[in-house]
């Protein structure tokens, strides 16, 4: 009932404020000073992904950015629609609960990052407060720690404007009957006080049977000009995000899903579920000693509750028993406390003939993650597999139905435990990064960065607590040649780590107590070139090494680790190819094997991996009030499982859009996802989970500014 006055409060306060401008106009208002991202330089007074004044084509890795204007203008409403345009990188299902991105052939739930800070709890991100969104390709430990060894995404948040009072709002629905409402208000609150807030509602729908949900995202941020050097940011954000967990469908006896059965969900229309409550605190000083020397710091603390409730298709065999389905299924709790401290030192000076661009920096993090997970429990096999007729719906609610044999079975989500961990994590880290150029033409880069990861994991039921510290050393080198000014030519060497605990910490017991981290590397060389209209092209070819936990193929809930080779390129085209035409395209090209105990290959592909990926976007303005867009997203055919017995297929998306401008104030917009309704698969989890694409669709929205 709280809740339901909470979303009655929200929906009213948005609704009183006034339509608002078009995104072009509100970028240039709305962003102030904070981040530049003009031509060729990605640069925040904020925190960011490099954390340095260092122009994009003197940065000797892949990125691609995502501004505030092109998330609205694309009708993007999720992380994963992103990732769908960004070569380099495709989706996984993340069990219908997370966002799970594959950096290069890494998958990833924890490689996620916001105003530079460590964002690794698992949950769909939201993209109401946000200035931009930057992926960058390749082990990233020298700024970012263990992990990241495929590539991080970091989201940068919107902050106060001092002096400006402006506001600005969008209210969306799409043929599916979701429905939202946002709105970004700035207000001068004083001669050196800028206060801001984003704030959103969504009630959630899409094409599947039984899917719904909400989420609210309140955002409020304060900055404080304390001097004419000095600049404070403090920023709240409270989660709250409840949907129902689909995961998919089977695959048959040729190995791909089976298309017959993409409208059945293989779940409980009651107990598939995930819910999380988030309180994110930040706080973040900035301080110029002069003009070539600045130091910020930041302090980060996150408050997550999660649960995730959920059956799914464990077994099928479509050449002897096509009319029935074996599920598993259970409930997941995290509690988990994040405390993070970092500072920086940027300075940029010279040394005789030499210049340089230096970062000396510091971090602290201290995790405490308590999570249970409890299997299903039938009481008519007394385990946690049961077998049902497939039907649409199947015969299961609130845990209880009626299986294959025609019987009566109930489950019990609190009988049978499969874990109970409390873990507390302390990481103590150093870095140093130093930018020099040596000459007009060429430009070198080298960093180290210590880490030192002591943690304790206590497994409850055993009463058994292990313990186990690393430290690792990760070196990062890089070499830009510049034979012209918007030319670069670079290559670059980095490593990664990730303790054996995994990405979410769940496991040291047993054998795996005994294992030292797994190390990764990265070797890139590329070119980045930005013509003098706008645009800007980059390729790379790259290699990685890396040691990852993936789903177990014959029980999804378990992890294997799993050696691999990458090796690949990348080609991006992104800017204005005229005034009135802006393009982004990407294509990337993925080949990697699993690698034995002994370093050699054993002749198996790499899970979701296409070896082929393209996506191009086009906008063009038609007149001074009306544009459209057209783009299409390619991926081959990938493996799902690392047998290589069950295959996701390949697929082509065409999307589209139209804008029309009212007023200079008032815009009506049409996003149109899947324009030739194709049926397809894009992400699975494992062998008989893989998610059905949704069909043709159309999102109308109204956005404008004040």
């Amino acid at each position: 009932m709280l809740k339901n006055k909470t979303v009655a409060a929200f929906l009213t306060t948005t609704m009183m404020v006034p339509a608002v401008a078009h995104a072009a106009d509100a970028e240039s208002e709305n962003s102030g000073d904070d981040i530049l991202v003009v031509g060729d330089v990605l640069y925040s007074n904020q925190i960011n992904a490099v954390k340095t004044p260092t122009p994009i084509i003197d940065v000797p890795q892949s990125l691609s950015i995502v501004t505030a204007d092109e998330i609205e203008q694309r009708g993007f409403t999720s992380i994963g629609q992103i990732v769908d345009y960004t070569p380099g990188v495709n989706n996984t299902q993340g069990e219908g609960h997370r966002d799970a991105v594959v950096f290069r052939g890494v998958r990833s739930t924890a490689d996620f990052y916001i105003d530079g800070v460590r964002d690794d709890v698992q949950y769909y991100r939201g993209l109401y407060n946000l200035e931009q969104v930057e992926i960058l390709r390749g082990p990233n430990a020298l700024l970012f720690g263990r992990g990241g060894t495929g590539g991080i995404l970091n989201r940068v948040t919107k902050k106060g404007t001092i002096g400006e009072t402006f506001g600005g709002g969008q209210i969306a629905i799409d043929t599916f009957g979701e429905f939202s409402v946002q709105g970004d208000i700035n207000i001068a609150a004083g001669e050196n006080i800028g206060v801001r807030v984003n704030a959103a509602y969504e009630s959630l729908n899409n094409h599947r049977d039984f899917y719904d949900g909400d989420r609210i995202g309140f955002n409020p941020t304060v900055r404080f000009q304390i001097s004419p050097d000095t600049t404070l940011d403090l920023s709240y954000e409270y989660a709250d995000h409840e949907r129902f967990i689909d995961r998919g469908i089977p695959t048959g006896t040729d190995g791909r899903p089976v298309s017959a059965l993409r409208n059945v969900v293989f779940g409980d229309p009651e107990l598939n579920f995930t819910e999380l409550e988030a309180h994110l605190l930040r706080a973040n000083l900035q301080h110029a000693f002069s003009d070539n020397f600045k130091a910020n710091f930041s302090a980060f603390y996150g408050d997550y509750d999660k649960v995730y409730s959920n059956f799914y298709a464990s077994g099928y065999d479509q050449a002897n028993t096509p009319n029935v389905v074996t599920l598993d299924g259970y409930i997941d709790t995290t509690e988990r406390e994040n405390l993070i401290l970092s500072g920086n030192l940027v300075g940029e000076f010279e040394t005789g003939s030499l210049s340089h661009t230096l970062i000396f920096g510091g971090e602290y993090i201290n995790t405490s993650s308590d999570q249970d997970r409890f299997n299903a429990f039938w009481d008519t096999t007394m385990d946690d597999n049961e077998v049902f007729a497939i039907e649409r719906p199947l015969n299961l609610r609130g845990g209880s139905g009626v299986n294959a044999a025609g019987v009566a079975t109930t489950n019990d989500f609190t009988a049978d435990l499969n874990d109970f961990t409390q873990v507390d994590i302390d990481v103590f880290s150093l870095y140093i990064q130093d930018e020099i150029k040596l000459t007009d033409w060429l430009n070198v880069v080298l960093g180290g960065r210590f880490d030192s990861f002591d943690i304790t994991v206590n497994n409850v039921p055993n009463a058994d607590i292990r313990s186990r510290k690393d430290e690792e050393f990760s070196p990062r080198a890089g070499l830009i040649i510049k034979p012209r000014e918007n030319v670069s030519f670079y290559a670059s060497y980095s490593e990664s780590f990730l303790p054996r605990s995994g990405e979410q910490f769940a496991n040291i017991n047993g054998d795996n107590n005994a294992l030292d981290p797994n190390t990764f590397t990265n070797l890139e060389a590329g070119i980045k070139w930005d013509f003098e209209q706008g645009l800007s092209f980059t390729a790379a070819v790259f290699e990685i090494e890396q040691s990852s936990p993936q789903p177990n193929d014959n029980d999804p809930s378990t992890l294997d680790i799993i050696d691999s080779k990458i090796r690949g390129f990348e080609l991006q085209l992104r800017g204005q190819v005229t005034d009135n035409w802006f393009v982004s395209a990407g294509y990337s090209f993925l080949d990697g094997e699993q690698v034995d105990a002994t370093g050699s290959t054993t002749g198996l592909r790499l899970r979701e991996l296409p070896e082929n990926m393209f996506s191009i976007w086009n906008s063009i303005q038609i007149s001074d009030r009306i544009g459209f867009g057209l783009g299409l997203t390619h991926q081959d055919e990938s493996f799902i499982n690392n047998g290589n017995t069950a295959v996701l297929p390949a697929y082509t998306r065409i999307d589209a859009a139209a804008h029309f401008d009212v007023t200079d104030n008032l815009r009506l917009q049409v996003n149109i996802e899947n324009l030739t309704d194709t049926v397809y698969f894009p992400s699975s989890h494992s062998t008989h989970q893989a998610t059905v694409g949704a069909p043709l669709n159309a999102r109308f929205s109204i956005t404008g500014r004040f």
